[in-house]
């Protein structure tokens, strides 16, 4: 289910109340490859319901560059919505995700292993007594990868194909 962080909030507290384990994690998720499947099933294992949030357009472009994002928040809430191993999705318009930590109250915050230095809720998430995994990268898989190996290849021809 895409909804606003509100909505997701309140639906996962149901679900929390209920016994149901929850499992959080976070990105700009601009161009989906194996890196973020990967990072996702591994973070639904963790517990019952996966909950993702995404950087709203506003928020990747200040983190990424006035180019980005690539695909729309829109498209990339529906890409990620549509695996099956995700519950919820919610967008966030801040650089970080902690209003959203903090709304969704999850048992488990998930990243990728380049955060382990400064993992944005950490404290909040071991305060109430969840767990925050840092899970490994796939080497050379990132979005920013992805552009530079098109760039490469293709260049900036001002070709267009469909």
């Amino acid at each position: 289910m895409v909804g606003s962080l509100e909505e997701v909030a309140d639906r996962v507290h149901q679900l929390k109340t209920a016994g149901r384990k929850i499992v959080f994690t976070n990105g700009c998720f601009d161009i989906l490859h194996s890196g973020h499947i990967g990072l996702l099933q591994k973070a639904r294992e963790l517990g019952d319901v996966l909950v993702v949030g995404i950087n709203s357009d506003a928020s990747v472009a200040r983190i990424k560059g006035p180019k980005r994002p690539i695909v729309s928040e829109n498209e990339r809430a529906e890409l990620i919505d549509g695996l099956e191993m995700v519950d919820f999705v919610c967008s966030f318009d801040e650089d970080n995700p902690l209003q959203a930590i903090l709304k969704i109250l999850p048992d488990v915050l998930v990243k990728g292993a380049d955060w382990t230095d400064n993992i944005v809720g950490q404290s909040e998430v071991e305060r109430w007594n969840g767990k925050v995994v840092a899970l490994p990268l796939i080497p050379g898989c990132s979005t920013t990868a992805i552009v530079e190996r098109v760039l490469a290849r293709y260049g900036n021809t001002g070709k267009t194909h469909s």
